[in-house]
């Protein structure tokens, strides 16, 4: 997730429908980047790479949590506020 990005789904002047696309967006990203880090870790023996990936997929995964996890407060919000 890019840094400004980052800061817009925390603004509050930014819209949820355009926050909830953007965490969408960024579930996707970060689902490729450990589908790829886990592809390159079944690819790899030299041992300096192995742990290289597997921190990558840690990161993704942790990553993908956080985002989970923001996306359950949006739809919470959305639940407690109806259109």
């Amino acid at each position: 997730m890019q840094a400004k990005h980052f800061m817009k789904l925390f603004h509050k002047s930014a819209k949820e429908d355009e926050v909830y696309l953007m965490l969408k967006e960024d579930i996707e990203k970060t689902t490729s980047d450990l589908r790829a880090a886990y592809t390159n870790l079944q690819n790899v023996v030299e041992p300096d790479l192995i742990d290289y990936y597997i921190y990558q997929a840690k990161a993704a995964q942790m990553r993908h949590k956080f985002l989970l996890s923001c996306v359950k407060k949006l739809e919470d919000s959305y639940t407690k506020n109806p259109l």
